[in-house]
């Protein structure tokens, strides 16, 4: 599928980084991870947070203009006693108290009595006969339905075996292996706790400094009990115990009153927050002085704490807000009252595993298959998948589905697949760019040699000037123009004896460097058999046949046309290899071509009896012969130079110099062939006898 070995690296990284994101997804996260699983779940609130539907829990706050009022805390426990009396009046449907008393009322009247007995013993002896705080204290919560707060501590003495607890049920076995263990546990005194209907634990754990999960039940030593919340609950439903549900998985959720609340496995549920409401709370100056209707209070569950600053620990919620602890507890009861509740489901660590496989997957696909633009595109597109499915069933259903892990998985996925992927890039650019400098020098080593070729070949054509230097009876004109560097067209030309001039032009099959090496070849064999003295020019182009065609593994061919002229008489005995006709030119008249059919090109047919011709040329009259790089040169159009446009130039001409007839034909056919490419390569000969006296 994969035929890249950078591609199949980069699977192979991504498997194993979505391997290793995998274990927080389904199992515990470490702590890092866990705090940003849980920034998430903050964001969440924070971007929506609840919407209050009912107020079922009214908190009696000692706030500061309490305090202020009735003077500073503690107050004395008749005070409070007081305040309790007064909620009661109101008929509440439960009342919670955020407050412990673990110590003796320090102004209860027989406290004062023992310090005035020195002083003012009548005095003493009228406070000692007044009825204790503590015992007041104690009798006003026994007329209500009061759950009374105590604190789980992480160290101290066991809880004593008679000390007060909820009643509780647990269905699919033993809850305690699950629960938040508290060792010890934090109590009012003795007398004023076994006063108290129901007891409910006040303490949550701030997780990296923030409150978002309360145990709706935990152990203190080896007893379960419930959280204020569910005690309260418990008291105003009227039901005997509270109910734990539980299975091999752990907790599954508290049952109270009817109603059934879904927990994690610890038994902790996460908090639904809404924004703090002070029209939830009342002064508790205000009931004492009896500025509270009964109406607001009756049938409600009333919380009783303090909020005034100072007198508690104010902890931060999920939305940011600083609020004291008993407001967090009247939130939880709204969250069970009005069904608002937050889940994380036992299935979300597998859905958040299979969200990375998928997204990790696919963007590791993506990056090497389609580049870094689109696995760019690709993971943000994966990561607001994440955010959106995350936050709508947030929204829609208040589950706690996490985006982070797997976000932060799809992320370190595609950083290390866009990395490998960018390093075999470059190693792939730094690889093609030394490719690239080798092709170069190696083509300038070509261009090089093949302009040695050049020279050596052109070095190898005969120069008018030199071959015919002290000659007057004869004139010649040459030129060669390869389509490449080098070409496979030739020409020669050389005094065979005093009076005899031998010529020859050829054409070899192809272009290019072979065809020039062929074209070489040629040349010397029939410069060889001229000049050992061969009888007649067809015996030229025998021996020349049979020698190449004895080792050609090309199988490539040569169309030639060669002549022996007498510089005395005019007397031209040629032979023709398959090569084009040459024109004869003289001034006045139209060009003849001379036409004879000697044979085939050299190299067809092995053996082959060429025959020869003659013709008499008369003095000042110019043999022109041309390669098909003339007649077939083409034009931009596709059209081709041909026969008849060189006829018609060379009758054009005012005289018939063969060096004027070559420069003529080499200016007309660039202009006719101006833009395009050479098709083949030119080359033309024109030679002139002059007559055996000139």
């Amino acid at each position: 599928m994969f035929r890249q070995p950078a591609a199949r690296r980069s699977l192979w990284l991504a498997l194993a980084l979505i391997a290793l994101f995998e274990i927080p997804a389904w199992m515990a996260a470490p702590p890092g991870l866990q705090a940003l699983r849980l920034a998430t779940f903050d964001l969440y609130q924070r971007l929506d947070p609840r919407e209050r539907e009912s107020t079922p829990a009214l908190i009696v706050a000692i706030d500061e203009a309490s305090i202020a009022a009735r003077g500073q805390w503690p107050w004395p426990r008749s005070t409070v006693a007081e305040l309790i009396d007064k909620i009661a009046a109101a008929r509440p449907a439960a009342v919670g108290i955020d407050i412990i008393f673990p110590e003796p009322d320090r102004v209860s009247p027989e406290r004062l009595a023992g310090q005035l007995a020195a002083v003012d013993p009548a005095l003493a002896r009228r406070l000692e006969a007044l009825p204790r705080n503590d015992a007041r204290l104690a009798r006003s919560i026994a007329r209500s339905r009061v759950a009374l707060g105590f604190a789980g501590l992480e160290q101290g003495p066991p809880p004593a075996a008679d000390a007060p607890s909820s009643p509780s049920l647990q269905r699919g076995g033993d809850a305690r292996p699950y629960l938040r263990r508290y060792p010890a546990a934090l109590r009012s005194l003795p007398e004023i706790s076994r006063a108290a209907a129901g007891h409910g634990l006040l303490s949550t754990d701030a997780e990296y400094g923030v409150v978002r999960r309360i145990p709706l039940a935990a152990t203190v030593g080896s007893t379960v009990v419930p959280t204020l919340g569910i005690e309260v609950l418990r008291l105003a439903s009227g039901a005997p115990a509270f109910e734990l549900r539980t299975s091999s998985q752990g907790v599954e959720g508290v049952g109270v009153g009817g109603l059934f609340v879904p927990t994690q496995s610890d038994g902790r549920l996460f908090v639904h927050f809404g924004r703090s409401d002070p029209a939830g709370m009342i002064p508790a100056v205000d009931v004492l002085e009896g500025r509270v209707g009964a109406d607001q209070l009756e049938g409600r569950i009333v919380l009783l704490g303090m909020t005034g600053l100072g007198l508690v620990d104010v902890p931060t919620t999920a939305l940011g807000e600083r609020v004291p602890g008993i407001e967090i507890h009247a939130q939880l009861i709204e969250n069970i009252y009005d069904g608002s509740l937050l889940r994380r489901p036992a299935w979300a660590g597998a859905a958040e595993g299979l969200a990375l496989l998928v997204l990790g997957w696919l963007v590791a696909i993506a990056v090497p298959r389609s580049g870094p633009r689109a696995g760019v595109t690709a993971l943000i597109a994966a990561l607001t998948a994440l955010l959106l499915a995350g936050y709508f069933m947030y929204h829609e259903a208040g589950l706690l589905f996490d985006p982070s892990i797997p976000g932060l998985g799809v992320v370190v996925v595609s950083t290390a697949v866009l990395a490998v992927t960018l390093g075999q890039a470059n190693i792939e650019r730094r690889r093609l760019a030394l490719r690239l400098q080798e092709e170069r020098e190696a083509a300038a080593r070509l261009a090089g040699e093949l302009d040695a070729a050049r020279r050596i070949q052109m070095g190898f054509l005969p120069r008018p000037e030199d071959a015919l230097a002290g000659e007057w009876r004869v004139a010649a004109g040459a030129l060669m123009l390869p389509a490449r560097k080098v070409g496979g067209d030739l020409y020669d030309f050389f005094k065979a004896d005093d009076d005899h001039f031998f010529f020859i032009i050829g054409d070899v099959s192809g272009k290019g460097l072979n065809a020039s090496i062929f074209m070489a070849v040629v040349k010397a064999l029939a410069k060889s058999a001229a000049l050992r003295g061969a009888d007649s020019v067809e015996e030229v182009l025998k021996t020349a046949n049979a020698e190449v065609s004895r080792e050609n593994p090309e199988a490539m061919f040569v169309t030639a046309f060669a002549g022996l002229l007498d510089l005395k008489t005019g007397r031209l005995v040629y032979c023709n290899a398959g090569h084009e006709p040459p024109l004869l030119l003289r001034e006045g008249m139209e060009p003849l071509r001379l036409v004879s059919s000697g044979g085939p090109p050299l190299c067809v047919l092995e053996d082959y009896p060429y025959g020869a011709a003659e013709h008499w040329l008369a003095p000042g009259q110019t043999l022109c012969m041309v390669t098909d790089g003339v007649t077939e040169a083409m034009n931009v159009s596709g059209e081709l130079y041909g026969a008849g446009r060189l006829s018609a130039v060379l009758a054009r001409l005012p005289a018939v110099d063969p060096v004027m007839v070559v420069a003529e034909i080499e200016t007309d056919v660039a202009e006719f062939a101006r833009g395009a490419e050479p098709a083949d390569d030119l080359t033309v000969l024109a030679l002139q006898w002059r007559g055996p006296d000139s």
